[in-house]
């Protein structure tokens, strides 16, 4: 999986290719547990949820194993035709944005998680749950988007 060629056409590895596409529809699938959860269905959506961090947290580690054994960040930036300072900066500013997004998406599923065991799916409802969702899934779609966004610089 880590030296395999890609099946995108780029010049980017197996790996990454699976990466990219968990990533591009990742604001779909969270979209779609929203849903869930706008009608009602709170405990598929708190399924959903589960899943798809779960899914997301094993994608990163899959990423991160794979970006150290094939070379790193400075190797795919050698082959790249923007320059590397606006790569760096690029990727600096996605990190950061990721770590709040993914910390603020564990909180809140850490926090409801509690909150369910206590109350189960009643206080689901509230308004300081919407808002931290929103504020996630807006942070999540921006970080799918700026991920996407670095495999295209590097490798098409």
């Amino acid at each position: 999986m880590f030296s395999s060629s890609g099946f995108l056409g780029t010049k980017a590895l197996l790996f990454m290719d699976v990466v990219t596409i968990f990533f591009v529809l990742l604001p779909f699938l969270l979209a779609y547990s929203i849903k869930l959860a706008i009608n009602k269905k709170y405990k598929l959506h708190f399924i959903s949820q589960t899943i798809i961090l779960a899914l997301s947290l094993v994608m990163v580690l899959v990423f991160e194993i794979g970006v150290r054994l094939t070379g790193g960040f400075i190797e795919y930036a050698k082959h790249s035709n923007l320059s590397y300072d606006f790569l760096l900066i690029f990727l600096i500013v996605h990190i950061v944005i990721a770590i709040f997004a993914v910390a603020g998406w564990l909180y809140l599923f850490i926090s409801s998680y509690k909150l369910y065991k206590k109350s189960g799916f009643k206080e689901f409802s509230n308004s300081k749950h919407k808002k931290i969702g929103k504020a996630i899934f807006a942070s999540m779609t921006l970080t799918s988007i700026m991920g996407v966004s670095i495999y295209i610089f590097l490798f098409i």
